[in-house]
């Protein structure tokens, strides 16, 4: 589609709830609490104890069914980005370009499937031909897959998914976000520095936004010897789009090396 076009031409993200790959639109049978809350939260009958076997089962299932609906992605590259952000906002944008970009150097884009960056993400890389994946969560407020999403899974569980958004990835990008954001980049600096991971490069788009965050990682963290001089290497802060998909792309050249 034309880059003129006006954002509010494009369709509304719908709304609807998933739980798991089952979707709720209207508010019809909307539950009170998520299947990650009934399973984390230690308050409630007792009788959930007994149950815990059948849970076993389902998360089974759910891993099953992302690595079924995953295994034959292309090399790919996951970004993260706050679901907030107004498509006529310059980071909804910068997303697309982003998702655009990486498109068009070859690689999938994954995201959490979600409004905002991540739907600006899924766009771009769709209206470049690339390959558009969204992997939902079941969340207390509704919050359907972006119509962006060309391959879409949706879990109930925050660590299935989370596997999902590694496993597949060659390296992850962060567009400002919240806590959603800092958790996955945090995990991914903790699978790379104990090399459950390879050639993983992590980087922090927008040096206003992550600039704080990394000198505090730099001066405090890296300066008071919590982590070593490798371990900072392993960010990379950048506003520029190229230099993001170049870091991508040497990653990846590095890890086809030794595969």
């Amino acid at each position: 589609m034309d880059e003129t076009d006006e954002v509010a031409d494009y369709p509304e993200h719908p709304l609807e709830k998933h739980r798991g790959p089952v979707v709720l639109r209207r508010g019809r049978r909307v539950e009170a609490s998520t299947t990650d809350q009934r399973l984390l939260d230690s308050r409630g009958p007792t009788d959930w104890v007994h149950t815990d076997p059948w849970r076993v089962l389902r998360i089974q299932a759910e891993f099953v069914e992302g690595f079924g609906a995953l295994a034959e992605v292309p090399r790919a590259v996951t970004v993260f980005g706050s679901a907030r952000t107004q498509r006529d906002h310059p980071e909804y944008e910068l997303g697309r370009k982003i998702g655009s970009a990486l498109a068009e150097a070859g690689f999938a884009v994954i995201t959490g499937g979600g409004p905002g960056s991540m739907e600006a993400v899924n766009r771009g890389a769709s209206e470049a031909g690339g390959l558009s994946v969204g992997l939902g969560i079941e969340l207390p407020f509704e919050q359907g897959l972006n119509p962006w999403v060309d391959l879409g899974v949706n879990f109930r569980y925050f660590f299935a998914r989370k596997t999902m958004f590694i496993k597949y990835a060659q390296a992850f990008i962060c567009l400002p976000g919240g806590f959603g954001t800092l958790d996955e980049l945090f995990e991914a600096l903790t699978l790379v520095q104990t090399k459950k991971v390879t050639k993983f490069p992590v980087v922090l788009f927008g040096r206003s936004y992550w600039g704080g965050l990394y000198d505090w990682v730099r001066e405090s963290v890296h300066g008071e010897g919590k982590i070593g001089e490798k371990d900072l290497a392993l960010l990379h802060l950048t506003d520029d789009v190229e230099d993001a998909v170049r870091v991508v792309r040497e990653a990846y050249k590095a890890w086809e090396e030794t595969h």
